[in-house]
């Protein structure tokens, strides 16, 4: 049973190629097949997310609730609300209230790694969902450095290896976004004739898709049709859905985007022929929420767990939509899912 309070809202390989690659035998919410793990009846486990306003911070978040019940644990479920500071307050009150174990998603780890190390310095063990931190016994999370350089690499592909690209770049103190747009930074270097346009257009939260629009409305009066730009990237596929829409309605045709996780709106674009959007490195945030969920009870069961769970992901294009996008479509990789939350304050936490 979850109590909420506050009441503010890898041991596996990946593979990302252009074939689907999500587990065969997953539902269509992405979620993992049954798997004996032990028991974890009468622990109580702690769930701090930064935010859920997000589909795919909502998926993991919900991923990982619903294996702890299905296991027997009691959830102590706090959502941050996209606020660093409600997070930090949250952790404090986890380790005030000594739960048996405690699963930290996402944020901004400049301000949350102090308050990792005080979990472990109270001897809770920790695990996290996209956070990188020395303080986890585990992060659960797909691999990053695969998911950045596949899509860069579309990108180049997609660019015949010049031209400009427009790269939103607002959170970069989260792991994962970094992760990838030094991926990115890396296989740009073996194409110079490909420039990344400066200053850098900077992502926000709320408002995501209105602020992406009205900035990728505003490079594209810059940057003509005549200019070079070919791309507009981001480290998250939300504000990939307002460039888009900006692009669409720019009418122009020599542009495209490019994000990452899989979020059904910007899926159903990348599937849409007719559409800018040209890629998205679509992961599976509900099972990566349950797989941390199983690492916590096989590591309190007494198992030696990996440091890391990575799970499988897909690159979506326009190329291979048609046999890749199915699942994660509106009404298909969230066929149970309620509407995100809305209202979450703005902060550097990010998103996955």
């Amino acid at each position: 049973m979850i109590r909420n309070i506050l009441n503010s809202t890898i041991a596996a390989t990946i593979l990302l190629t252009a074939a689907p690659v999500m587990a065969q035998d997953a539902e269509q919410s992405g979620a993992l097949p049954d798997a004996d793990v032990p028991s974890l009846d009468g622990k109580t486990v702690g769930v701090t997310v930064i935010g859920t306003d997000h589909h795919w911070d909502l998926m993991a978040y919900r991923g990982q609730i619903d294996e702890l019940e299905r296991l027997g644990a009691e959830v102590i479920a706090l959502d941050a609300g996209r606020s660093d500071q409600t997070q930090v307050s949250q952790i404090q009150t986890l380790i005030a209230q000594r739960p048996d174990a405690i699963i930290q998603q996402l944020g901004n780890i400049d301000v949350l790694d102090p308050w990792l190390k005080r979990i472990e310095q109270a001897g809770i063990p920790l695990f996290t969902v996209d956070t990188a931190t020395p303080y986890a016994e585990n992060q659960s999370t797909s691999d990053n450095y695969s998911i950045g350089a596949q899509l860069a690499l579309q990108i180049v592909k997609d660019m015949g290896g010049e031209g400009k690209i427009a790269v939103f770049n607002g959170f970069y103190s989260v792991p994962v976004c970094k992760i990838r747009y030094d991926q990115l930074k890396y296989v740009l270097e073996a194409y110079p004739a490909i420039e990344v346009i400066e200053p850098e257009l900077r992502d926000v939260i709320p408002n995501t898709v209105q602020s992406a629009y009205s900035d990728t409305s505003d490079m594209l009066t810059q940057y003509g049709a005549d200019s070079g730009l070919k791309a507009v990237w981001g480290c998250w596929d939300v504000p990939m859905i307002g460039a888009t829409q900006a692009i669409a309605d720019a009418g122009r045709t020599d542009v495209k985007t490019y994000g990452v996780d899989g979020s059904p709106e910007y899926v159903e674009m990348v599937a849409d022929p007719n559409s800018p959007a040209g890629a998205v490195a679509a992961q599976q945030p509900y099972a990566i929420g349950q797989q941390a969920a199983r690492n916590v009870a096989m590591s309190l069961g007494g198992e030696d767990i990996s440091p890391f769970s990575f799970l499988p992901a897909v690159l979506i294009t326009k190329e291979n939509a048609s046999e890749t996008a199915e699942p994660f479509l509106p009404g298909a990789a969230d066929s149970s899912a309620d509407a995100p939350a809305e209202g979450a304050e703005e902060s550097e936490s990010g998103s996955n």
